[in-house]
């Protein structure tokens, strides 16, 4: 299993380190997950302008089984083909690597050559999950943490990032349509 890029830059840990205490209210959560993603970003493209001026930004959704832990789709805006595309999949946490996993696979459809993985913690069942399934994959992180739990979030961690970026106090997903 390839190791994961750790950025072990003072920069990045400061803010890592705030993003780990519980008591960090959910603005302040928010910026630092955003100023993180930029300096990872900054990393993940090496050395190229931190904001691409001609960007296409797509979205994948996907929410994960209490249950099962199996990422489920609910969400896809993506380009036709991206195969002449630098790609590259943001997501706040790599846990159990599922849904990871599955946004490589919507992206590889799609043409992706060689997406870049960049993310805030990961978790070692997670980066071998995509080693696993997409070899080859470059994964770009803050910090690899210890391990899963029983419930698939990772230790240390930060808790749900969802919940604590937007304030929320759970991120099972509801159905909004009337019945």
């Amino acid at each position: 299993m390839p190791a994961p890029q750790i950025v072990d830059h003072p920069a990045v840990q400061d803010r890592l380190a705030r993003l780990r205490d519980a008591s960090t209210p959910t603005p302040v959560f928010r910026r630092l997950v955003e100023e993180l993603g930029q300096l990872l970003a900054y990393e993940a493209t090496r050395g190229f302008l931190a904001v691409v001026d001609d960007a296409v930004v797509a979205h994948l959704g996907f929410y994960r089984d209490p249950k099962t832990l199996a990422a489920i789709p609910y969400y896809a805006n993506l380009p036709d083909d991206l195969a002449t595309r630098d790609v590259f999949v943001l997501d706040p946490m790599l846990a159990t690597g599922h849904s990871g996993s599955a946004a490589l696979a919507m992206l590889a459809q799609r043409g992706a050559k060689a997406p870049v993985f960049v993310c805030i913690i990961a978790a070692p069942e997670g980066v071998a999950t995509l080693a696993a399934e997409h070899p080859g994959v470059r994964v770009v992180t803050a910090a690899l943490d210890e391990r899963l739990n029983d419930h698939g979030y990772i230790v240390p961690g930060l808790g749900d990032a969802g919940d604590r970026m937007f304030g929320s106090t759970s991120s099972v997903p509801v159905s909004t349509v009337a019945r």
